[in-house]
């Protein structure tokens, strides 16, 4: 015992006022096993509530990474006490170099702030479909500084919650579970309009990722230049994917136009010539 007290007073470093001992180190290391322990039985909880009473996935992950932030900053305010900083006294003694360091990390700190506002008001959770500067985004992780998303070409985008929170963001899924799409087409002036409606119409109802059959619906929208202007409206829920089911559908649409000799015409443009009839000068 004696052996042991000697080994857990042993000083490591000293500096000045400061002294460093092996106790100090095994504390560290306890404070951090409790940490990394308590996290771990938090997080098993709210994920196992998740799983049993069917709560939404992304507001029991901003609840869990609110509670480890927190539980974080706690432990890192016993370690400072266990190796003998005063932590009080440390932040009245560098307010001044705060607010230096705060000023040249202001948009860091705008991004923290907006993590937090994220986190907590959870008006964009994981799994959230985004449109953002007209790239459209899948969110799979909320930070404290940046947000992860994935786009529809499968890249991983590290996005500043600043970016988030003050643009214009529309989030697709805050819709119902599922969303109204258009596919645009013109066809040739003489075609058979109602012709034309009905083949969009069961192009649409061909495509399995089509729901409400009931609610597709083409529309003759305007007279073009060149064309007589469709356009095809119909729901689906796979709204992140939605680029595919619209190529499948035109693929349809381009077969059925084939198949009913319907055109798609190229755009034209009249040319007019007018005729120099001056009379010739007489030499």
């Amino acid at each position: 015992m004696e052996t042991l007290n000697k080994i857990l007073e042993f000083e490591i470093l000293s500096l000045s006022n400061y002294t460093i001992r092996v106790s100090d180190l095994v504390t560290i290391l306890i404070i951090l096993i409790i940490t990394k322990l308590i996290l771990w039985l938090i997080k098993k909880a709210l994920f196992r509530k998740y799983k049993f009473r069917k709560t939404d996935p992304g507001t029991t992950y901003a609840l869990y990474q609110i509670i480890k932030y927190v539980i974080w900053v706690m432990a890192i305010g016993f370690l400072l006490e266990t190796i003998g900083v005063k932590v009080t006294l440390l932040l009245a003694g560098s307010a001044a170099l705060l607010v230096g360091v705060g000023l040249g990390l202001q948009q860091t700190f705008n991004d923290v702030i907006s993590g937090i506002i994220l986190l907590s008001e959870r008006s964009i959770k994981i799994n959230d479909v985004l449109e953002i500067d007209g790239d459209v985004v899948k969110i799979e992780g909320i930070g404290l500084r940046t947000s992860k998303a994935l786009n529809r070409d499968d890249i991983s985008i590290i996005i500043p919650n600043s970016l988030i929170t003050t643009s214009k963001v529309i989030n697709w899924s805050h819709q119902s579970k599922k969303t109204r799409f258009k596919i645009d087409v013109g066809v040739a002036y003489g075609s058979d309009v109602e012709k034309v409606i009905k083949i969009l119409e069961e192009s649409a109802f061909e495509h399995p990722e089509v729901s409400n059959r009931e609610l597709v619906e083409a529309r003759l929208m305007n007279f073009g230049n060149s064309s007589l202007d469709f356009q095809l409206l119909f729901f689906s829920k796979n709204i992140f994917r939605i680029g595919k089911a619209k190529s499948d559908i035109r693929r349809i649409i381009n077969k059925k136009f084939a198949e009913n000799k319907v055109t798609i015409p190229f755009p034209q443009m009249d040319l007019h010539l007018k005729s120099n009839t001056a009379g010739k000068i007489e030499k």
